[in-house]
C-alpha cells in the first residue's frame, strides 16, 4: 500500500473514499452529469449489428448455451421464449461486407480513420510501459481493476447475467480479457488498422452490442429480469469509460503506487494515449481521456460515485478468488490471493466485497512481492539496454503463458464470439474457495524476497549504528 503523505493538506474540495483521497476539480463529474451517460451507448455499432443480423442472420438452429452451474432442462417439443442468439465472427462479416450497406461502411470508415491526436511513436511507447511494469500491471489488473471493480454494483448486474464470472469459467474469462490487452500491446502494427489488437477491439465492440441487445430483449419480455431505470442501459457509455479507466488510470494512480511503483510523467502521458486510442476503436467517448488530468478525474469520479458493493458484488469477487486459487502455473493459495486484493483495494472495500481477513504472514508475503517488483522494475527502467530486452522478453512470455500454454487458452485465440450468453436462467452463483488444498509457488519467492530485504536492512542498520557510534566517540 502506498505510504500516506502526512503533510498533505485538506481543503473544502478534498474527497475520501475507499482509502483514497483526492481533490475535486472542474474535470470531475457530478452524479447529475454522469446520469445521462448511463443511458447513452454506441448507437452506430448497434445499428451495424442489426444490419448484419438482417443481411447474414444466424442459423435458426443455434440455441443459447447456458453459463450457469445448473442448466434448466427443456422438455421435448417445448419452445423456448428466449430470443435466438447470433454466433458468428462479426468482425469478419463487417470486414468482408461493409460495402454492401451504408451503416456498415460508416463504421468501417470510422475504425480505419486514425484521429489527428494519435501519435504512433507515443502509442508504441505506451505499449512498452505495460511490459516495463508487467508484473505489477497484471497484479493490478487482476486484483484491483477486475476484482475491485466488482464493487461497482450497477455494472456487476450486467456481468452476472452473462454467467462469465461463475466459478467454473471466470478464469477463462480473465484469460480472454488478458488476451485482448496483450494483442493491443504486442507491437505497434497490432494496433494499426488491420492489426490483431485493432481487430480484436472491433470484435469486443460488436460483442458489447450483442450483450446489450440480448439483455434488453430479455428485459422487454420480463421487466423484472433487468432494472433499466436503476442500472441504466447495459454496456453504456459510462461503463465503457470505466473499462478504459480501470485499464489505464487505475493502474497509474492506484495499483502501481500501492505496489511501490511510480511512473514518470512521460510514461503516464504515453500510457493514457494508448488507451484513449483503444477506447476510440471500442466506441468509448474519448474526450474524457484527452489528458492525464482528465483521465485521473474520471477514475476518481467513478470511484466516488459508482463503487458501492452489493450482494452480487460479493458473489463475483469471491468467484474470481475461487477460479484462481491453486491454479497453474503459480499455484497461489486463496489466502495469498485475498491478501493481494486487500493490499490493492484496502480493507474497507475488501470487507464490503465479503473477502475474509488474512494473517500477518500473508501481509508479509505481499510486502515481499512489492519489494521484488520495485527492485526489478526500477533496475530495468534505469538501464535502457536491459529495459528493451525485458520488454521484448515479457511480450513473448505473457503471450506464451496466457494464450499458448495448456494452463491458459491452450493455443486457441478467442475471437470474442457470443460465448457467455445472457438467459433468464443465468444469474451467477457463488463458489467456495479454499477447497483445493494449499500450495506455494510464487509465495516462496515473496517470502525469500522479504527475508533477504529484512536481512540486508538489519545488516545495514547494524553497521550504520556501529559507524555512527565510532564517529560520536571520536567527536566527544
Amino acid at each position: 500500500m502506498a505510504i500516506p503523505n502526512p503533510f498533505r493538506r485538506t481543503t473544502e474540495n478534498t474527497r475520501y473514499c475507499w482509502g483514497y483521497r483526492f481533490e475535486w476539480t472542474d474535470d470531475h463529474l457530478t452524479s447529475r452529469q454522469t446520469e445521462p451517460l448511463k443511458y447513452s451507448y454506441d448507437v452506430l455499432a448497434e445499428e451495424c449489428l442489426n444490419r448484419l443480423n438482417v443481411l447474414y442472420p444466424p442459423e435458426s438452429a443455434a440455441l443459447p448455451r447456458s453459463n450457469s452451474l445448473e442448466t434448466t432442462k427443456q422438455t421435448k417439443g417445448e419452445k423456448s421464449e428466449e430470443p435466438a442468439i447470433p454466433r458468428r465472427d462479426l468482425y469478419a462479416l463487417l470486414r468482408d461486407h461493409h460495402e454492401e450497406d451504408p451503416k456498415l461502411s460508416e463504421l468501417w470508415t470510422e475504425v480505419n480513420n486514425v484521429p489527428d491526436w494519435v501519435d504512433w511513436a507515443q502509442i508504441e511507447r505506451g505499449q512498452d510501459v505495460f511490459y516495463r511494469y508487467g508484473g505489477p500491471a497484471l497484479t493490478g489488473l487482476t486484483y484491483q481493476s477486475l476484482l475491485g471493480g466488482m464493487g461497482a454494483a450497477r455494472v456487476v448486474e450486467t456481468l452476472a447475467r452473462t454467467g462469465g464470472f461463475s466459478p467454473k469459467v471466470a478464469r477463462g474469462r480473465l484469460f480472454e480479457t488478458t488476451q485482448h490487452i496483450l494483442q493491443c500491446t504486442r507491437s505497434l502494427q497490432s494496433m494499426q488498422p488491420g492489426g490483431e489488437g485493432w481487430a480484436s477491439s472491433i470484435r469486443v465492440r460488436l460483442l458489447h452490442c450483442a450483450v446489450r441487445q440480448r439483455i434488453m430483449k430479455l428485459a422487454d419480455q420480463r421487466p423484472e429480469y433487468y432494472n433499466v431505470k436503476e442500472w441504466g442501459i447495459p454496456v453504456n457509455d459510462l461503463d465503457q469509460m470505466a473499462t478504459i479507466g480501470t485499464f489505464s488510470a487505475t493502474l497509474i494512480w492506484l495499483s502501481f503506487p500501492r505496489q511501490g511503483i511510480f511512473l514518470s510523467q512521460q510514461e503516464i502521458v504515453d500510457y493514457i494515449a494508448l488507451w484513449r486510442y483503444i477506447g476510440y476503436i471500442l466506441g468509448c467517448p474519448t474526450e474524457y481521456f484527452e489528458t492525464p488530468a482528465k483521465a485521473k478525474a474520471i477514475m476518481e469520479t467513478l470511484l466516488y460515485n459508482e463503487v458501492n458493493p452489493s450482494d452480487m458484488s460479493k458473489i463475483l469477487a469471491n468467484n474470481i478468488i475461487t477460479s484462481l486459487e491453486n491454479s497453474p502455473p503459480t499455484y497461489v493459495s486463496a489466502e495469498m490471493l485475498i491478501a493481494s486484493a486487500r493490499w490493492l483495494n484496502g480493507n474497507a472495500l475488501a470487507d464490503r466485497l465479503g473477502l475474509p481477513r488474512v494473517s500477518i504472514y500473508y501481509w508479509g508475503l505481499m510486502a515481499g512481492q512489492c519489494m521484488f517488483f520495485i527492485f526489478m522494475c526500477y533496475m530495468y527502467r534505469s538501464i535502457p539496454y536491459l529495459d528493451r530486452r525485458n520488454v521484448k522478453r515479457l511480450k513473448k512470455l505473457f503471450y506464451a503463458i496466457i494464450v499458448e500454454s495448456k494452463y491458459g487458452l491452450a493455443g486457441i485465440e478467442t475471437v470474442f464470439d457470443f460465448k457467455y450468453v445472457p438467459q433468464f436462467t443465468t444469474i451467477t452463483e457463488m463458489g467456495n474457495f479454499g477447497a483445493n488444498g494449499r500450495h506455494v509457488g510464487a509465495e516462496a519467492r515473496n517470502l525469500r524476497t522479504l527475508l533477504i530485504f529484512t536481512g540486508l536492512f538489519g545488516v545495514g542498520t547494524y553497521y550504520s549504528l556501529k559507524i555512527g557510534s565510532s564517529l560520536l566517540a571520536k567527536i566527544f
